[in-house]
């Protein structure tokens, strides 16, 4: 008797695959009251994130913000402002092309959503009306609103992959600690009892593995395949 696949057992919502609470003790975004100068507190070092985390005070209120290079603590940082200064806050219509930015809003008002990772940043390539558009890390464009906030600078923690992980075990804590799925193994190297793409029956050695259309609204555990096309078969005229 075979055993459940993988989104089987992740759709579950077991301990085994759900991420852990104390992996992110701190929450990260933008208060909608602050404005004006503010002041680093305390850097923090959270588990969950590949960069130190930076807590802010601002107007009596303690908010966490992701640490920009160069950041140190009692350093002075100013929200919605007109200096170009790494760690201050500001709306994307208020700073000039070619910004580096990091911790961007997707939407006006959600805290800060995308470049999150140490060592990351976008850049403001072009404004129009009411739009800005950036150019993330992979070279795509992305188009928001111009009310949308970030933080000024580059992520620190930018050598954290300079350093090579040399055995197995140091790769498997830092991917549990996140929840993530590791190691992963190929669903063609599976028995044919533990995954659809099972054995190496069916295969073909020019287009790749044999696979097929999961239905629409199939559950994690039957839609294993190919990415399902808007419609199938022949297009009637």
């Amino acid at each position: 008797m075979g055993k459940r696949i993988i989104q089987q057992r992740r759709g579950r919502g077991s301990l085994t695959y759900r991420v852990r609470t104390k992996a992110f003790p701190y929450k990260l975004g933008y208060p909608q009251e602050a404005n004006g100068m503010c002041k680093i507190v305390k850097l923090v070092s959270s588990p969950g994130h590949t960069t130190p985390l930076a807590k802010i005070q601002c107007n009596q209120r303690m908010f966490y913000n992701i640490a920009s290079k160069g950041l140190v603590e009692g350093q002075d940082i100013e929200i919605n402002g007109k200096e170009l200064k790494d760690g201050n806050i500001s709306k994307l219509d208020n700073l000039p092309i070619g910004t580096k930015i990091f911790n961007i809003e997707l939407k006006k008002g959600d805290g800060g959503k995308i470049i999150r990772t140490g060592g990351s940043f976008a850049r403001i390539s072009r404004k129009e009306k009411n739009t800005v558009w950036i150019i993330l890390p992979s070279k795509k464009e992305k188009i928001l609103d111009k009310e949308c906030r970030a933080t000024i600078g580059s992520i620190a923690g930018q050598g954290r992959l300079d350093k090579p992980i040399f055995k197995a075990g140091k790769m498997f804590h830092i991917q549990k600690v996140k929840g993530k799925l590791w190691p992963r193994t190929s669903a063609v190297a599976m028995n044919v009892i533990d995954h659809p793409f099972g054995s190496g029956r069916g295969k073909n050695l020019t287009h790749g593995t044999k696979g097929k259309v999961p239905k629409l609204n199939a559950p994690p555990g039957a839609k294993v395949g190919t990415l399902r096309p808007r419609r199938t078969g022949r297009k009637k005229r």
